[in-house]
């Protein structure tokens, strides 16, 4: 999955009722909610520090140089193992592209949320909050829009919004072949060919991801999303300058310092359960 994270500007009509529904799942007046020892593993801290992930450069995966390429390769296997997170920089994805599609991005979620929840727009897959969430602890303070990297190339997602779809397309395409490059390296590391995923990872079972996470009225300690794993093989993360993402290390949680060059790579629960590991994210 190729994730597209930002914080919001100032989007008053277009934000969707998320204090409303936290409300009314907190039984007005909200409640800030309390995490409980249950929801997270034992010996869980709850507190946060600044840590820096592994930061890899992949342009050494093309070097001439066989002890480079296969150093870089280790790395990427290291730090997924000990991890489950690692940076990516010389990646193979312009910063103009980055920027292309953060505009468009800021632009659709600028769009009144009576339209987006209603136009259908990038395969009528808009949403917001948490629809199954009985309390407050369960709701993800968030909008996004998911879709299956198939749809993307579709005209007919896009409606109104066709300069969207000249970025997305050429975002969407740009991002496959980074997550093919990885996945490859993840599985020669297990002992499959590099081109294993060629046949069965499918464009309808890929999806981009646009999120949002607006300013919340209440605390900054409520959830951007709840913590969670990512039940995929490997999830691709562009983090802009104000950062929120936290992740699990050493029964800790770590606040990860953006890094404007770098993209984030995030290695799911399908490729966890090659070593019975188990990583916990948290966005804010």
């Amino acid at each position: 999955m190729y994730d597209l994270t930002s914080q919001p500007v100032n989007m008053i009509n277009s934000s969707p009722p998320l204090l409303h529904h936290y409300g009314e799942l907190a039984r007005l007046p909200p409640q800030v909610p309390t995490p409980e020892r249950n929801d997270l593993p034992d010996g869980t801290v709850l507190m946060e520090e600044y840590g820096q992930l592994p930061l890899i450069d992949l342009s050494c995966l093309s070097s001439t140089n066989e002890k480079v390429r296969l150093a870089c390769a280790d790395a990427i296997c290291r730090a997924s193992s000990e991890w489950g997170f690692f940076q990516v920089v010389n990646h193979g994805i312009s910063p103009e592209l980055i920027r292309n599609m953060r505009r468009e991005q800021v632009k659709l979620f600028q769009t009144p949320f009576d339209k987006k929840a209603t136009c259908g727009v990038l395969n009528n897959s808009y949403r917001w909050g948490t629809p199954t969430a009985t309390c407050p602890k369960q709701f993800s303070w968030s909008e996004a829009f998911h879709i299956p990297i198939s749809k993307v190339f579709e005209q007919a997602c896009y409606g109104e919004f066709s300069s969207l779809r000249e970025v997305m397309v050429e975002f969407a395409a740009a991002m496959s072949k980074l997550a093919r490059l990885l996945a490859g390296v993840l599985a020669e590391n297990v002992g499959h060919p590099r081109g294993v995923f060629e046949s069965t990872c499918q464009e309808s079972n890929c999806f981009l991801r646009l999120n949002r996470y607006p300013a919340c009225p209440i605390s900054s300690e409520i959830s951007g999303l709840v913590p969670h794993t990512d039940s995929d093989y490997l999830t691709i993360l562009s983090q802009d300058e104000v950062g929120g993402l936290q992740l699990m290390k050493d029964s800790k949680w770590v606040a990860v310092k953006p890094n404007p060059d770098a993209l984030i790579v995030n290695i799911g629960d399908l490729s966890q359960t090659q070593n019975n590991d188990n990583i916990m994210i948290l966005l804010l």
